[in-house]
C-alpha cells in the first residue's frame, strides 16, 4: 500500500514538472533575463532550467521532447526504486541477535509477531517460514522459499523500465543526429552550394539531440548500477537471516 502511495506522488511530481517545462517550447528566444511580456509559465520556465538551457533546448529541436518524456520517466522510477529499496533496508546483525534468541527458546509467537513487525523482505520471508512452523523445518523452509520468490520480483521492479531509459535515450538522439544531417544536406540541395552557414542549424541539431541523450543515458546507467548493488546486498542479508533462522529452528527441535 506505501508503494502505491509513493508511486501516485512521484507519478504526480514528474506530470507537474510537464506542465512547467511544457513552456520551452511557445518560449522566444531568452535574454539575460526572463521576457517581461511572457506568460507566468514561461518565466517559471526560464527562472527553473535558466535561460541558456531553455535556449539549448529549443535548439534541439523536435527530438529533445522525446527524450525529455525519457528523462521524466527514468527520473520517476529512479526516486521511486531508491525509496522503495532504502525502506527495504534494515540493520540485519539487530534483526538476527533479535530473532534468533526467541526461535531457540521455542518462542514462536513472539518471533513471528517480530518480523510481522519489522520492515523489508528480509522480514517477510521471516514471517513466512514462522507462519508455517507447525510444519516443521522442511515446511519452515518451503514458505520461505515462496516468499523470497514472490520478494524477489518486487526487487527486481523497475529495472526494466530504467533499462529502457538507458537505451532510448541515446537511441532517440541518434535520430535527432539523423534528422539534424537530413536538414544540413538538403539545406545544400536547395542553396547548390556548400557553405558553413547554410549547414550550422542542421549540425547544431544533430549535435545537441546526441549530447542530452548521452546526458541522459549515464546518469540513469549508474543509478541502475547502485541500485543492483543494493538489491545483491539485501538478497545477501535475506541469505543469511534465512540461515540462522534455520539453524535456531534445528536446534529448538532437536
Amino acid at each position: 500500500m506505501k508503494k502505491s502511495i509513493v508511486k501516485t506522488i512521484l507519478m504526480l511530481m514528474v506530470i507537474n514538472l510537464v506542465f512547467v517545462t511544457a513552456a520551452i517550447a511557445q518560449t522566444p528566444a531568452p535574454a539575460s533575463a526572463p521576457a517581461k511580456g511572457g506568460s507566468v509559465i514561461e518565466n517559471i520556465a526560464i527562472v527553473i532550467f535558466g535561460s541558456g538551457l531553455v535556449k539549448w533546448f529549443k535548439n534541439g529541436g523536435w527530438a529533445m521532447w522525446p527524450i525529455l518524456f525519457v528523462t521524466l520517466y527514468a527520473l520517476a522510477y529512479i526516486i521511486w526504486k531508491f525509496i522503495a529499496l532504502m525502506y527495504g533496508k534494515i540493520r540485519i546483525d539487530t534483526f538476527i541477535d533479535t530473532i534468533v534468541p526467541l526461535v531457540k527458546q521455542k518462542k514462536y509467537k513472539e518471533a513471528e509477531e517480530y518480523a510481522k513487525k519489522t520492515r523489508g523482505p528480509v522480514a517477510a520471508i521471516i514471517y513466512a517460514g514462522l507462519q508455517k512452523i507447525d510444519k516443521g523445518v522442511e515446511g519452515f523452509e518451503k514458505a520461505m522459499e515462496n516468499a523470497a520468490m514472490i520478494e524477489m520480483s518486487f526487487l527486481e521492479k523497475g529495472f526494466t523500465e530504467l533499462s529502457a531509459g538507458i537505451t532510448l535515450a541515446p537511441m532517440l538522439g541518434f535520430l535527432g543526429t539523423v534528422s539534424g544531417m537530413i536538414a544540413a544536406f538538403e539545406a545544400i540541395a536547395a542553396a547548390r552550394a556548400v557553405d558553413a552557414t547554410i549547414v550550422a542549424d542542421g549540425i547544431r541539431i544533430a549535435l545537441i539531440t546526441t549530447q542530452f541523450g548521452l546526458c541522459v543515458a549515464i546518469p540513469v546507467q549508474f543509478f541502475n548500477n547502485i541500485f543492483v548493488t543494493m538489491v545483491d546486498g539485501i538478497v545477501i542479508d535475506m541469505q543469511r537471516a534465512s540461515e540462522a533462522v534455520t539453524e535456531a529452528l534445528v536446534e529448538s527441535m532437536a
